[in-house]
């Protein structure tokens, strides 16, 4: 079947109720949440829309030197949105309260902005360059960082390339 949410919002707010997740916490709270609403999950969409979240800025990935893992939390283009049954995950699972260092957060995400918009500009991908436009603000924003110099490149890219 499918997975129990419909959008990287939710999924973001599965990770939000515990501040941070490891995509195998992530993974098991939509397990549980398909079992509540009386489905199964596929493994392979799960997995996809965990990707998308990612790809997407819904969700950030940041990794820990005290953890093999990384964590990954709300991002810069979520409007976290509880998807039904999920305000139980907390009692019914066995994930610690995270309080993830918001500077690596926001690091992270810069650095993954940075490095897409670079891709997205070298290959020309007008759709994603526009994504990553509106990304960008999001991200000032979210993380009270200036990414003027990515948006300038990225607008620049998308002038010269329409």
């Amino acid at each position: 079947m499918s997975i129990p949410t419909d959008t990287g919002d939710e999924l973001a707010a599965v990770a939000d109720l515990f501040g941070a997740v490891t995509r195998a916490e992530l993974e098991r709270a939509l397990a549980e949440l398909a079992f509540k609403q009386g489905s199964e999950t596929d493994d392979g969409a799960v997995s996809a829309a965990i990707d998308a979240a990612i790809e997407n800025y819904y969700l950030v990935a940041v990794d820990g030197a005290e953890r093999e893992e990384a964590l990954l939390a709300a991002g810069p283009v979520a409007f976290p949105t509880l998807p039904d049954g999920a305000e139980d995950l907390p009692h019914i699972l066995d994930i610690p309260d995270r309080d993830p260092d918001r500077t690596a957060l926001v690091a992270a995400a810069e650095r993954r902005l940075r490095a897409d918009a670079a891709r997205a500009v070298d290959a020309e991908d007008a759709d994603r360059i526009a994504q990553l436009l509106d990304v960008s603000y999001d991200l000032e924003t979210w993380g009270g960082t200036d990414v003027s110099d990515v948006r300038r490149r990225l607008d620049d890219a998308r002038e010269n390339h329409n």
